[in-house]
């Protein structure tokens, strides 16, 4: 199995990024890996590139998720394809509130800044204009379709993992959720807060990350897997976690999102699409997500598989190797 985690982070530094709202920030830093096999066209510039977004809480090694199909000569071909995975705009070790000291002057963005940021870097860095493929998990594939609706001409093709074309229903719901515990909390001031967090913070942090917690695998994992017990002993371990978190980090990559719905744009994307749900998935249910983006998008293959890990399932991409290499093979 294919070892991302053990990748060394690089960084680059954006002189400035233009957010859609007109503001701009200097010296915008960029947390990525890359691995992978570049290949060069006649002027210099790889071809074969292939980017990695992350969802909402991940970060640049979070392609590790896709580790068990990635490797020389498996699926995702290390030999054949070079992969860059970043830290996307708001993460907190690339340019966001928290890394940049901004907290609540940060500029706030969208869907569309984030995919951007992503693009900027790429052409800065790398000097590269057109993408082999864009892959991206979750809030990633909110990242990934946006792309091909605004750079429908950049890219060869794009993977959604249990992803979307909308935040609606109960998606929204919690990501209002997530907004009212923390601007409820006195302390978050509008997130002009003092520093280190204080404790009611920190009970906000948990507090979001059982809500987050509560959708993460399947109603059949919950309920037939695990004890009560053993729910309440990994809820406090995933609460735990979240106070390495920043407030504004939180609020500001959850606003990023709440209103998103691309369904009047599918239409000019020009990629050729692969689109991977989970049946057991809580936040992207096929019948709601999955199925209806296949019939708005012109070119594209829907793949719906069984997973008791729910929206966690994405990594188990070997269920799906066979449609997984007839789609790629013609981009190797």
């Amino acid at each position: 199995m294919f070892d991302v985690e053990s990748i060394e982070v690089e960084y680059f530094t954006l002189k400035e990024f233009k957010f859609k709202n007109g503001e701009v920030l200097k010296d915008a830093k960029v947390e990525y890996i890359t691995f992978g096999t570049p290949k060069y066209d006649d002027n210099g510039i790889i071809n074969n590139a292939v980017i990695y977004f992350h969802g909402t809480s991940g970060n640049c090694h979070s392609a590790k998720r896709l580790c068990e199909s990635m490797g020389s000569g498996d699926i995702l071909d290390t030999d054949k394809f070079f992969f860059i995975s970043l830290s996307t705009l708001g993460s907190p070790n690339s340019a966001s509130p928290s890394s940049t000291g901004l907290m609540n002057k940060f500029p706030e963005y969208d869907i569309e800044d984030m995919v951007n940021f992503q693009k900027q870097f790429v052409e800065e860095r790398f000097g590269i204009t057109h993408i082999k493929g864009l892959i991206g998990n979750s809030m990633g594939g909110f990242e990934v379709l946006t792309w091909g609706c605004v750079y429908p001409d950049s890219v060869d093709f794009i993977i959604s993992l249990v992803s979307s074309f909308k935040v609606g229903g109960h998606n929204y719901i919690l990501s209002k959720v997530i907004d009212n515990i923390f601007t409820s909390d006195p302390d978050y001031n509008d997130g002009a807060y003092d520093l280190p967090i204080s404790d009611s913070l920190k009970r906000s942090l948990k507090l979001s990350s059982d809500a987050m917690y509560s959708f993460g695998l399947s109603r059949e994992e919950y309920r037939n897997n695990l004890t009560n017990e053993e729910l309440t002993e990994f809820m406090a371990e995933f609460a735990e976690e979240s106070l390495e978190e920043d407030p504004n980090d939180v609020v500001y990559m959850n606003k990023a999102s709440i209103d998103f719905d691309i369904s009047e744009d599918l239409k000019n994307i020009k990629a050729k699409v692969l689109i991977i749900a989970i049946n057991q998935d809580q936040y992207f249910p096929p019948n709601l997500d999955a199925i209806p983006m296949s019939k708005m998008i012109e070119n594209n293959k829907l793949v719906i598989f069984d997973s008791c890990m729910g929206h966690v399932g994405s990594g188990e991409l070997f269920k799906i190797e066979d449609d997984l290499r007839e789609f790629l093979t013609e981009f190797y």
